[in-house]
């Protein structure tokens, strides 16, 4: 009897612990088919040290210095009894992806209680998209009523927004003054008088090691080309070195030569040293002491037909705004073979006889404008003027270009021909001795204007 229970109770256990085992098992299959109804969770291990919480990573931009500054003044000067011309450079991307805007302000000083007066500047961009890190730009200033009218004196106050340009989260606005008057030192009779020269030059920039002797050819071929009543603003970018200033000297004691330093624009770079600023702060800042301003360069020679006389054909186009010329293309260094062994007694425009005349060449032209109808100058002609244009002046006036010559310190006849047409390098060329012909008059002219004073210049 003691037996069997023994038995009993090993069989009890035994189905006690299937019966757990069953239990533990249905419990598995439960939990599985459960949790499959709620989204699953991965594991992450995160290889930063920032907790979980703050994987979005927040970036600064941190700002320093410019890229390009927002306005640089050149100039600024009167148009008039109630406009100013403001002459400048601006960041270029500022207004290729932007749109910068100009305010100006006239504060008076003959009354602290006289309000300030203000209009929307108009800007001008002359330089067609030629600009670097820099483009040119005039600001006009025209204000409904006259300006300092009574001579008391102000200033002129330009305000410079970049209306969201370079950092769109700012309007930055620079505030600069432009221009003071003092009291009684306006002139105002000059935007009605006749002007005091017929022709005034506008140069480009000048830069380099310059040939001192080109440019003492230049000067002297065009002082008397346009007479006594005329004037020539230089521009010095860094090629008015000691030699070259030695030969300017003796036209500047004559009172035909203003020379501007302006070799700091070199800080800004801009399209050619600045040139389409230079040529407008010219425009601006003389344009009422001619009635005619001609814009070249130092290396071309204008030149008018024996037919015709300067004053001639500047009369027969005083209907127009301004006008071009057609350009003749002079080798650099093609000479005649009869002027080998002495081509270092003769001038440049003297010794280098030979004319591309390659056909189907849309060659360069340069201009004459009356300058008080153009708002802004270009290089080659103005698109911002009152007026119209003339381009057909072919066998009037033209001009002549020994294009590399200017700034070659050796001697430029390096091939002799013998023929008058000749062909080099594919190109044809034919013999002009136009500029040559009248060589000996320009050498005694100078002579009879200044003396001996530049005989040793060398080449």
């Amino acid at each position: 009897m003691q037996y069997r229970n023994k038995e009993m109770a090993k069989e009890l256990k035994l189905l006690l612990l299937l019966l757990l085992l069953i239990t533990l098992f249905l419990l598995c299959l439960c939990s599985t088919l459960f949790l499959q109804f709620f989204p699953s969770r991965r594991l992450t291990i995160s290889l930063s040290h920032e907790p979980f919480q703050t994987s979005i990573i927040k970036r600064l931009f941190n700002p320093y210095g410019w890229a390009a500054y927002n306005f640089i003044t050149m100039g600024a000067y009167r148009g008039g009894l109630n406009t100013f011309a403001i002459i400048g450079l601006a960041s270029k991307p500022l207004h290729v992806y932007s749109n910068p805007t100009y305010e100006c302000i006239w504060f008076s000083s003959s009354s602290s209680s006289q309000k300030p007066i203000s209009t929307v500047g108009y800007k001008i961009l002359p330089d067609f998209g030629f600009g670097r890190v820099y483009t040119a730009v005039v600001v006009n200033c025209t204000f409904s009523e006259p300006v300092n009218g009574n001579n008391t004196g102000g200033k002129l106050v330009l305000r410079a927004s970049t209306n969201g340009g370079g950092d769109t989260n700012f309007n930055v606005a620079d505030t600069i003054d432009v221009l003071n008057e003092s009291p009684n030192a306006v002139n105002f009779s000059i935007f009605t008088s006749p002007p005091k020269y017929d022709y005034y030059y506008c140069g480009s920039p000048i830069y380099g090691n310059l040939n001192p002797q080109r440019i003492r050819e230049w000067i002297a071929y065009h002082v008397k080309f346009f007479g006594p009543k005329s004037h020539f603003v230089i521009y010095d970018a860094g090629g008015v070195h000691k030699q070259v200033l030695e030969v300017l000297k003796p036209w500047m004691e004559l009172g035909y030569i203003t020379l501007h330093d302006i070799r700091d624009q070199e800080r800004f770079d801009g399209y050619y040293h600045n040139q389409f600023t230079v040529v407008n702060d010219c425009l601006h800042r003389y344009k009422f002491m001619a009635k005619w301003m001609f814009f070249f360069d130092v290396d071309e020679y204008i030149y008018i037909p024996p037919n015709n006389t300067l004053k001639s054909v500047m009369d027969s186009q005083s209907e127009y705004s301004q006008f071009t010329f057609f350009q003749m293309p002079m080798s650099s260094n093609i000479c005649l073979s009869y002027d080998y062994g002495k081509t270092y007694r003769k001038w440049g425009f003297e010794k280098l006889v030979y004319k591309n005349s390659k056909e189907g060449i849309r060659w360069d032209r340069k201009y004459a404008a009356q300058p008080r109808n153009l708002h802004a100058s270009g290089v080659h002609w103005s698109l911002d003027l009152e007026g119209q244009t003339k381009h057909e002046t072919k066998g009037i006036i033209m001009y002549y270009h020994y294009h590399g010559t200017i700034a070659e310190n050796i001697e430029s006849c390096k091939i002799y021909a013998n023929s008058t047409q000749f062909i080099y390098e594919k190109t044809p060329y034919v013999l002009d001795t136009t500029m040559r012909d009248i060589a000996g008059d320009i050498k005694k002219f100078e002579l009879r204007m200044i003396g001996p004073r530049l005989q040793k210049i060398l080449q």
